[in-house]
Formats: C-alpha cells, structure tokens, sequence
C-alpha cells in the first residue's frame, strides 16, 4: 500500500493506494471531523484492491478556508471526482462514502452536483444527516437541543473539533440550557459561534430525499434504531429511485456497531468493513438485483428480518395512572434523560399524563412506526405534547422505547384531536412486561422548552406553564405487531442481493 498526501483543488487530501500497478476503482470519503481519523478505514479499503481517498472538507483541520456546515459540499464534492478520474492509478469508478455528516458529503455529491462527469458509481450512507434542516428539527417542527448543542459546541465555526466541549460546558454550569434566550448560548460556552443561530432558520427539510426519487446509482444505506436518524435513513432508502438500494437498520445507536443497544445479541456484531467492500464490489460490477432490499434487526430477538417486514397494527389498552389535568411548567420540564416518574404528592399538580398496559400475556414482535392518539387541551395559545414509551421489566425497571413529540397552536382551552408519531420499533417485548406512556408538554433537554405564549423557543425570553387535561379514554396507542412467527433472514445476502 502507498499512502501519500495532495492538495485536491486546495484542500488535503489522504490517498492511501493498493499494492500492484492499477488502475483501481476508487473510496471517496470527505469529512469534517478529521482525514486523519479515517487512516485505519483506508488502510481496510487498500488492502481490498480500492484506492482510498479522505478529504477535510473546506475550513475543517487542514483544509484551508472557511467552514459553513452543509453550503459547500456538492461543489468541493465535484472537484474531488474530478481530480480521482484524472488520475493514473483510477480506473474511473468512484464510491461515495460516508457516516454522519460524510454521508452528507456523498448524498450532496451524487444528487445535488452538476454533470454525470462527477457523479459517483455508487454511495454508501451511514446514519445520514441529510441537511441542516433535517438534523435541527423533529419531522413536526419541534427542535433538537441537546444533539445540536453538543454538535455545534464541538464542531461548529472552529479549525478543529473539541468533543467534551459541551459535557465540560455542563459540568460548569448545569442549568446551561435553561438561560434565555438559547440564541445567547454560544456566550454561556465561551466561544464565537456566529453560525448557531442561522441553525434555526433553516426550513427546508426533505430536499435530499426528494431529489432521491431521480438517483441513477446504487444506494447503500446504514442505520441504527437508537439513532436520532433512524427516519431519515428508512426514508432515503424508501425514496431511493437508482437501480437497486439496500438498508442495513441494527440495534445500535448514533456510533452504529460501536454503540450497541440494550437489545442487541451476539448475531447482531456485524462487520461493517467487510460488508461495505463486498457490497461495494457487487455495486461496481452491476451484479445487485434491483429493487430496495436489506434486513432489520429485531432487538431482544438476536435475529435479522428482511427490511420490508412490517406489523399489523394492533390497539393496546391503557390505564390512567395519574395525571389526566396536569401543569406543563417549563421551570420544571419533565427530563428527557430521567425515566424516573414521580410520585404525587399535595405538593403541586403533576406534571404528566401517566398510563400503562396490563402486564402481557405473550411475547410481542413489534415492526414498525408506533403511534399514540388521544384528544387534549392547553390553555395556552401554543404547546408541545411530548409522547414517551418505555417498556416495565416484572421488577419494575423501565428501559426506554420510542419517543415523539408534536406542537400544536390552538386557542387556549379548545380541544384537539392529536396523532404523535413515536418512531420506528424492531424490538421483542417479552411476556410479563407492561408498557408505560407518559404524555408531558416537554421533553427537555433533548428538545428545546416551548415558551407557550407563541414565541419561538429558540429566541424567547420568558416562559409561561400550561394546563393541560387528557382525555384518558380518548388514548390509542397503536403498534405494528406481527402476527406470525417472524422469518429470519441473512443481513449479508439481503445486502448482497
């Protein structure tokens, strides 16, 4: 292998090439969080007959220029593929490859950038951030907190990344994301982030998955059911309109297979590496059957599915626990980082809506978008409804499920019929398990506090509670059960197809 570096249109450039004299079909990776990181991966890639090329993107680590998170990277994008083509050792095939904001780097590259003559062969997508757009915000418009402060603290309108930034931050002061306004957060970190606020206005989520529908190459995509970007990554696969896509969807969080779920098993350790050059291979050659393929891990099943496999929908019953009228104060907003549920006390009113199943007879597979119904009421002239899922073991520990949350603006005290979308689930419940779902006007701080008077949560400076009521008889909570014994598949031949 002869690894070597180039200044690629002005910005560095990694090529780590096979033994033996070429041409070589080609990896492009490009990256905001270091080429260096990436010299293992290339190195895998060498081995394998590909040349491995991993580029900062503009303004990033050794790249000069100035870093504007997703503006420049369909453009950039070409120049590399354009220099890759030119060179002696390419034989002109170029995959696209990436997770994470990379995989942004390749999607943009092969639907946004002109000319056939840079479009690459084929793209591999892991955990996709799709736009700035997608990555801020809920499908419903409620915006993403913690994930992008944490993002921003670290990456955001620096050379270089700082990965504790936020935690260090916290630590500090760990009441950081309760000062108004969050715009002022920047100062409260100790550093210029002139790009934090522009984050928020951003309103044009699902241009990447549109322009998906006319792709012409194939499509691998990777994704984790614990992931912040499970929907993201299904949906892109869905809409994917190249010669054939493949969906690879395990147990795993953000980190993919270095971030394995409470419900992952041994047959979901899945090298990824080998199952990218293969599929990469196959990809080149034209040999994948067209069509949109791949497996589903079913967590708490130590199994795969195909990738298509979806339940029934099925209506479980709920019963009131307590709070039906509850306060949704955004002085003490209901934790996304605590499962715990308090006790009510003659202290104060609740501060959610609380409900449960009976214990379950059976083993339930649920695959599938999961959806909580109910009819509700806010006297204030906007507010959140936050639905949380967690499954209760027969000794009474909680472990988290699903999670959704909607905005709605209506006059204060009419009530409103409410659908909330809680995520996709593959998971195994077993029998004795009951389900529990909290129904709160925050989830903080993993989404920012809605203010409630109408104001936008980024910008607001004061905060007003909420009354709430639900009607308990009124909530549905729908799964998507199967209804047979599922049938396992192979992840590698559904990939490989």
């Amino acid at each position: 292998m002869t690894p070597f570096s180039e200044a690629v249109a002005g910005l560095a450039t990694d090529v780590h090439l096979p033994d033996g004299d070429g041409p070589f079909p080609a990896v492009l990776v490009r990256t905001p969080y270091d080429r260096a990181r990436h010299r293992a991966e290339a190195r895998g890639w060498a081995r394998r007959g590909f040349a491995a090329v991993v580029q900062d993107v503009r303004g990033r680590f050794a790249s000069p220029g100035e870093w504007h998170p997703y503006e420049n990277e369909a453009v950039d994008g070409a120049a590399a593929v354009r220099w890759v083509r030119r060179q002696p050792w390419s034989d002109g095939r170029i995959v696209a490859a990436g997770a994470s904001y990379a995989a942004h780097c390749a999607l943009v590259l092969t639907l946004e950038a002109s000319g056939d003559e840079v479009r690459p062969d084929a793209v591999i997508a892991a955990v996709p951030a799709l736009g700035a757009a997608e990555t801020a915000r809920e499908p419903s418009g409620v915006e993403r907190l913690l994930t992008r402060a944490g993002w921003w603290a670290a990456h955001g309108d620096r050379r270089d990344s700082d990965e504790g930034a936020l935690d260090k931050a916290l630590a500090a002061d760990p009441g950081l994301f309760t000062h108004l306004p969050l715009t002022g957060l920047p100062e409260r970190l100790g550093r210029s982030l002139p790009s934090w606020a522009g984050l928020w206005r951003h309103r044009d989520s699902g241009r990447l998955v549109a322009r998906a529908a006319h792709a012409d190459v194939p499509l691998f995509a990777v994704g984790g059911l614990h992931d912040h970007f499970t929907e993201d990554t299904v949906g892109l696969w869905r809409a994917w309109g190249g010669p054939s896509a493949r969906l690879l969807l395990g147990p795993w969080g953000h980190g993919l297979v270095t971030a394995p779920g409470p419900d992952a098993g041994p047959a979901h350790r899945v090298s990824l590496g080998e199952l990218y050059v293969r599929w990469a291979r196959r990809a080149l050659a034209g040999e994948l059957t067209r069509g949109h393929h791949g497996a589903l891990a079913l967590g708490g099943g130590n199994l795969w599915l195909p990738a298509g496999t979806h339940g029934e929908p099925r209506t479980q019953r709920l019963r009131l626990l307590a709070g039906s009228a509850f306060t949704a104060d955004p002085d003490r907003p209901v934790r996304s980082d605590d499962l715990t549920v308090p006790v009510v006390t003659t202290g104060g009113p609740p501060d959610r809506c609380v409900l449960a199943t009976p214990p379950l007879p059976r083993p339930l597979d649920v695959v599938g978008p999961v959806r909580v119904r109910l009819r509700a009421t806010a006297h204030t002239p906007s507010a959140d409804w936050a639905a949380r899922l967690a499954a209760l073991t027969p000794e009474g520990t909680a472990e988290r499920l699903a999670v959704g949350v909607v905005r709605r603006e209506e006059p204060p005290g009419r009530e409103a019929d409410l659908t909330v979308g809680l995520g996709r689930l593959a998971r195994r419940l077993p029998a004795g398990s009951r389900l529990r779902l909290e129904i709160a006007g925050h989830h903080f701080p993993a989404h920012a506090r809605n203010p409630h008077n109408g104001d936008d949560p980024v910008t607001a400076g004061r905060l007003l509670a909420s009354e709430r009521e639900v009607d308990p008889r009124s909530v549905v909570l729908r799964l998507p059960v199967l209804t047979s014994r599922p049938l396992p598949t192979d992840p590698a031949k559904e990939i490989l197809r």
